[in-house]
């Protein structure tokens, strides 16, 4: 079931540098919503925030009714989180298919203990993973690959196998960081197409960081502008677009006013 996404008043400093200040919006269960913004405007950070790995100053984060905010990035997969980096972390050494069972401990039963001595339900854990693994590899047409290690394949690939992890853990709530950097333009349609599918069959609720502005219009139903840390508007991707206070914050004043 997809989940609400509440963001508070949230900061965020490091040292003297306020990196996040006041941000907050919601995020309606099953919407695909859009986090935009000039690079340095702290997309990234918030997202880092709302995952865990970053610990806020001050505000609120709410997954549905649970407050999270201060909670170890490694409790949020229990919790229906799971996210996709901008630049995916995988085991260049290991197959794809063992990449994605990586990925989804969470899920499993027992510790260290049961596993290193392969008690029968590890093994039948494990075999029930392995089959949920190569479907979803197959779902993303990427099943061919199961077998192949990372370094045989493009970065865009690599991008999709960390998503097949994300969306093993069976999440409410999805966040996507620019996962257009890197493909082609003859792939970001297939991409679209891909992102709303996951949403109608996963039932999955989807926060998207992304500079790729025609998949953002393409593909969101609300979006909110970042610039230097702080909520510059919020509302449909045409209207940002159309914003002279985004125009601005992207192209700079001069630039703008030429524009006008």
């Amino acid at each position: 079931m997809s989940a609400q996404l509440t963001v508070q008043d949230v900061n965020l400093h490091f040292g003297g540098v306020q990196v996040l200040g006041d941000v907050g919006f919601t995020v309606e269960a099953g919407q695909i919503f859009g986090l935009v913004g000039p690079n340095g405007a702290g997309k990234t950070s918030l997202f880092n925030c709302i995952s865990g790995h970053y610990r806020p100053s001050s505000g609120s984060i709410k997954i549905d009714d649970v407050e999270v905010l201060h909670k170890p990035s490694w409790r949020m997969s229990r919790l229906g989180l799971a996210r996709t980096f901008q630049h995916p972390a995988l085991q260049l050494n290991a197959t794809v298919l063992e990449n994605v069972m990586l990925g989804v401990h969470p899920r499993l039963r027992g510790g260290p203990v049961e596993w290193s001595l392969r008690l029968p339900f590890t093994r039948k854990d494990e075999r029930t993973l392995r089959d949920e693994a190569l479907g979803m590899l197959e779902r993303l047409d990427l099943g061919w690959a199961a077998h192949r290690t990372p370094d045989e394949l493009s970065h865009g690939l690599h991008k999709g196998i960390e998503l097949c992890r994300a969306l093993l853990l069976r999440p409410h709530l999805l966040l996507l960081d620019e996962p257009a950097a890197g493909l082609p333009h003859s792939e970001v349609d297939r991409l679209i197409q891909l992102v709303r599918g996951i949403r109608d069959d996963f039932d999955v609720t989807i926060v998207i960081v992304e500079h790729h502005m025609g998949l953002i219009a393409a593909l969101t139903e609300r979006v909110v502008v970042l610039d230097h840390g702080r909520k510059l508007m919020e509302g449909t991707a045409a209207e940002a677009q159309s914003d002279p206070r985004v125009i601005e914050a992207y192209i700079g004043k001069d630039a703008a006013d030429d524009a006008a």
